[in-house]
């Protein structure tokens, strides 16, 4: 049945009156085999059970945006490795590090400014589009960076090498909020994260590899670091348009009963959409007055440090760190809006 209701509720359709007599409608009468979530009151389709379906939903949205996730980070991070084959050398930075130094933080000014347009575009257009738009955009950024003559060159590439990845932290966030609920969720948040760790346990040994084609057709090793592992990002980007999932409402790998259901629990646990609710000043303010929002923030902090100290990024790892906290903690910020919505992220600027 496409109309999923409690037992209690009021807002049955004529078709259930009509079928029932009384107006009461009774979900065991329709669907005698079906399974129920106890906690929400919502119908279970028939054909499933609670666990296949969640298991279903993890292998089309998880792995997909945790492997776009991976490339990003690598796109990001493999200027450490390029500065390694000769990149600080060949495009003549001052050995003191300064130049180079000044070009990591370039990339995280457009990266946190705009995060929240990004996302009203995620909403505006499908999240398949958007996010494998962006994904190919700075797969052909980071093939540039391979192409550059000097600093200048090296400035413009990590700035918009930032601007084109801004959609890809957010977006999967907002993503993964509005497949699964928020007990749900966290296990979700967790496993996308682990990308990063991959990202860094292999960079290194793939630009070691690549390195090697050091001279190759006049490139140097760090430029093919570059070219190859954003051809590399701007072909999966291309194979992600048809896999990348997209809203419940719009998912053609499920069922219309399936669909319904989704909607159904993600209502119960999250309440009314964005579309239904206006978010108030009020609500704004209590954000801000949440210590844990600061708390989370600070404790990723202390997290990423260990994780860049193996990164060779030179001096300027205290700017990334603090940037990556500013993304973190308006993600959580956002995030905080959740329960009185179902938008994941930026509910605030969507309404």
């Amino acid at each position: 049945m496409s109309n999923i209701e409690s037992p209690s509720s009021s807002n049955t359709s004529p078709a259930h009156k009509g079928q029932y007599g009384n107006g009461y409608y009774d979900p065991d009468i329709a669907h005698p085999n079906a399974q129920y979530d106890e906690d929400l009151r919502v119908q279970c389709p028939s054909t499933t059970s609670e666990r296949k379906f969640i298991r279903k939903i993890d292998l089309r949205v998880i792995p997909a945006l945790s492997v776009m996730y991976l490339l990003a980070f690598l796109d990001r991070t493999n200027i450490a490795n390029a500065r390694i084959y000769g990149l600080q050398k060949d495009l003549g930075l001052d050995a003191a590090g300064t130049q180079f130094n000044t070009a990591l933080p370039i990339f995280f000014i457009p990266y946190i400014i705009f995060e929240i347009p990004s996302n009203i575009l995620l909403k505006k257009l499908k999240p398949n589009v958007w996010l494998s738009a962006c994904m190919f955009l700075f797969g052909l950024v980071t093939i540039c960076q391979g192409l550059v003559k000097n600093y200048s060159g090296l400035l413009a590439t990590r700035f918009f090498l930032g601007l084109a990845e801004t959609g890809m932290f957010p977006g999967s966030f907002y993503l993964i909020g509005m497949w699964y609920k928020r007990s749900e969720a966290q296990r979700r948040y967790s496993f996308f994260f682990s990308s990063t760790s991959l990202a860094g346990a292999f960079g290194g040994l793939l630009a070691a590899a690549i390195g090697k084609m050091n001279g190759m057709r006049g490139y140097l090793g760090w430029r093919w670091i570059f070219i190859l592992e954003g051809t590399l990002t701007c072909v999966v980007a291309i194979f992600f348009f048809f896999v990348l999932p997209c809203f419940p409402e719009d998912a053609k790998w499920l069922d219309e009963e399936e669909r319904a259901y989704v909607r159904a629990r993600l209502r119960k646990d999250q309440g009314r959409s964005a579309a239904e609710r206006k978010i108030t000043t009020r609500d704004v303010g209590n954000v801000f007055k949440d210590f844990k929002i600061f708390l989370g923030g600070f404790m990723y902090f202390g997290l990423i440090v260990p994780a860049y100290g193996y990164e060779p990024l030179g001096q300027c790892d205290c700017h990334i760190l603090l940037a990556d906290t500013l993304v973190v903690m308006r993600s959580l910020l956002q995030q905080s809006f959740r329960p009185v919505s179902r938008s994941t992220h930026n509910t605030l600027y969507l309404n």
